[in-house]
């Protein structure tokens, strides 16, 4: 498995996913592209039994250790070695983009010190820029065969021409969403690629996000929202919608979980319009903590849009957890979230960057709980039958045993 950075809390459908791989008897190595940021992680990861190695992060602090291990390979090589640099040298100067020899370099590195003369025999990357990139350069030095896992970000952020390089090169590619699939399938199939293409969704742990009954109707209605803070989550519109919320009259508190680089434009945001005194941000939390805000919840809200660059999310994990739980959930209608929420039936889905209707649908989920045990009943059932880790974590080893297959 060739990672960006391990463990990381925002990605714990990962860990997760490695964790129930080896349950199922498949033997897996971690390789890493960046050290954890964070200084903890879920309780599950101290179970994972998978050796991690970290590759150097970035070229100039570990140009020398980069380049021994690269001439090492070109050593063992030869010409074929010399090829490769070449392609992806004038790759690197058609794109303009010296990230190109980074990744090269570091799959060289893996290459001559962890894949030469191993056991290893096959790669798959989770997320289609960096790793995939990596994940492509040490296939092609090593002839050992890829597949990847592409999300959301790093589809829609990805040059076309580039995406399709990495599509046709590998043995088969899975994504999170129908969504995306269909994304991949037409670019693919316009170019002549006939890589094989497969929707499997992260999943949950319906056992740790079991279904409770719901917080009965008490005020202030406590609203929860989890998510990185970024663009594509929609805070803007969250916040507006909450500021109409207040106007109305409605007594209410917005309990945030989560942190990401435009932190600091959000806090501001809460000050501008008013709202400290309505909205905690609580930063990241582990698994075992957030369960408790979400059984402690009147309602689950997500602005979710589409970024000025395309970004924009698959199926956000947080709205499948609250629907496990029995929490109601209210979100819009970008990229794959229809594939999970239903209108009026599994919860409350509203077009984007509307405040307005945003703030109309966390009004009527908050004032008639009477009439949501159908909705939150219906919910769960949805998550039971499609996001089951589990049974979703079957389709993937499939795949990956028959890749091992001699």
């Amino acid at each position: 498995m060739i990672l960006k950075g391990y463990p990381r809390i925002s990605e714990s459908f990962i860990s997760t996913e490695i964790l129930l791989l080896e349950s199922l008897g498949l033997p897996i190595r971690i390789f890493s592209l960046r050290q954890p940021r964070e200084t903890f992680s879920h309780d599950h990861v101290k179970h994972i039994k998978a050796p991690v190695t970290y590759l150097p992060e970035y070229v100039w602090p570990n140009l020398r250790l980069l380049l021994q291990s690269n001439r090492m390979l070109w050593g063992r090589l030869g010409a074929h070695y010399a090829r490769c640099l070449a392609g992806a040298v004038r790759r690197a100067w058609e794109r303009k983009n010296t990230a190109t020899v980074r990744h090269f370099l570091q799959a060289g590195h893996l290459g001559a010190t962890r894949l030469a003369n191993s056991s290893v025999r096959h790669l798959h990357a989770h997320f289609c820029h960096t790793p995939t990139s990596v994940a492509f350069f040490a296939s092609e030095l090593t002839s050992i065969p890829f597949s990847f896992t592409a999300h959301a970000k790093d589809i829609y952020t990805s040059e076309p021409d580039q995406l399709l390089r990495k599509i046709e090169r590998a043995r088969f590619v899975v994504t999170c969403t129908r969504y995306n699939a269909r994304y991949l399938l037409e670019l693919a199939r316009t170019n002549g690629c006939t890589t094989p293409i497969h929707t499997i969704y992260h999943g949950i742990d319906l056992e740790l996000f079991a279904y409770g009954p719901p917080q009965p109707p008490a005020k202030p209605f406590q609203i929860l929202s989890i998510g990185r803070l970024v663009s594509k989550k929609g805070w803007d519109v969250l916040l507006a919608a909450l500021k109409i919320l207040r106007e109305e009259g409605l007594d209410f508190r917005l309990t945030h979980i989560g942190s990401g680089e435009e932190e600091a434009d959000v806090r501001r945001l809460v000050e501008r319009l008013q709202l400290g005194d309505r909205v905690r941000m609580l930063g990241t939390l582990p698994h075992s903590a957030v369960i408790d805000h979400y059984h402690e919840a009147h309602c689950f809200a997500l602005g979710c849009k589409i970024a000025d660059n395309g970004d924009r999310d698959g199926i956000p994990n947080v709205l499948v957890e609250a629907m496990a739980v029995g929490l109601p959930v209210v979100s819009t209608r970008v990229s794959a979230i229809p594939e999970l929420v239903e209108d009026g039936v599994t919860g409350r889905l509203v077009e984007p960057e509307r405040p307005d209707v945003l703030a109309a649908a966390i009004r009527w989920t908050l004032e008639r709980p009477e009439g949501l045990k159908s909705m939150l009943q219906a919910a769960r059932a949805r998550v039971e039958e499609s996001f089951d880790n589990r049974r979703c974590v079957e389709r993937l080893h499939q795949l990956l045993k028959a890749a091992l297959e001699p």
